[in-house]
Order: structure tokens, then C-alpha cells, then sequence
């Protein structure tokens, strides 16, 4: 791994870089047809989770003056959650957006300042923090986000997510 111009990131990147690969494996060899089933629950089905973790990338690299938006944004825009009688893409549309932003905001974070980290990010009225910490909850989030694709994984009966 290249070191980050942060001494920071250096965890976080590392983790980024994890989780990268973890998305991909989360997602490998589910069908089109598990991926909106909720098993009747109200849970978060496999697509929203996954179009909601592609979105997230997007909206963390916006911080870094990164424009573009997922194919899908309209449905994820504005923290938008799980929409009921709504068919969202299919789980080839989230990969190919997590390819195109994937790089480019690795390279931000590489590039990252710790001036640029301590800015401040404005996400509703009277809710800012420094860009270090929106960096870091979403990281942490990832991880959650490819823990509960996991969890689907083994209710829908696949194969444990492999790690290798």
C-alpha cells in the first residue's frame, strides 16, 4: 500500500482496501432473483444494502470534490431507505459503479491532508464534524453493511462468504 499523506489513514486505508474485496465476495454468486427478498421481514434486502454501500463511496468521495453519482442514485440520494414495491438494479449495476469509484477515492484518501481531514462536513442543519470522522464512519459502516450481506448469504442458504 502506498503511504498516505495522513499518517491518519494509514488503518483506515488498509481496512478501505479490505473491504473492497470483501464487497465482492459478500455479493458473489447470489441470484437476481434473492436479491429483493426480505424473507418477510422488514430487514433491508440485499440490493438496498448494497446500492446503499456503492452510494456511500460516492457521496465520501463528493467530500473530496470527486463529482459522479451511481447509476442508481435517485433511490440512495438523501439517505433514502429501503422503498417497499420498488425493483432496484440488479447487483452487476452496483459493481461496475463500486469499480468507477472505488480507485478514485482510494487516491483522495492517499492524498488526503490532515488539514483537508479536519474541515468541517455540513450533513444536515446543525449536524457537522470534522471529514476524519465522516471518513471514519464509513469505514466502519462498510463493514457493517457487508457483515448483514453476509448474514443474507446464509439465511438464503449460499455458501458462507469466503475470506480467500
Amino acid at each position: 500500500m502506498e503511504n498516505p499523506t495522513s499518517s491518519k489513514l494509514y488503518a483506515v486505508i488498509s481496512l478501505y482496501d479490505m473491504q473492497t474485496d470483501f464487497f465482492k465476495r459478500a455479493l458473489e454468486g447470489i441470484s437476481d432473483n434473492d436479491i429483493h427478498n426480505r424473507l418477510n421481514t422488514k430487514a433491508n434486502h440485499i440490493a438496498w444494502l448494497t446500492g446503499s454501500l456503492v452510494e456511500q463511496r460516492f457521496e465520501l468521495a463528493r467530500q473530496f470534490q470527486i463529482e459522479g453519482t451511481q447509476q442508481a442514485d435517485d433511490l440512495f440520494k438523501d439517505n433514502k431507505g429501503v422503498q417497499d414495491n420498488v425493483t432496484y438494479p440488479l447487483l452487476e449495476a452496483f459493481k461496475k459503479d463500486w469499480d468507477i469509484i472505488t480507485p478514485q477515492l482510494k487516491n483522495a484518501l492517499i492524498s488526503a491532508t490532515d488539514e483537508q481531514l479536519d474541515e468541517k462536513v455540513e450533513m444536515a442543519p446543525d449536524m457537522s464534524f470534522p471529514l476524519y470522522d465522516f471518513v471514519t464512519f464509513v469505514i466502519y459502516r462498510e463493514a457493517n453493511i457487508i457483515g448483514q450481506i453476509a448474514l443474507w448469504r446464509r439465511l438464503l442458504d449460499y455458501p458462507a462468504m469466503s475470506y480467500m
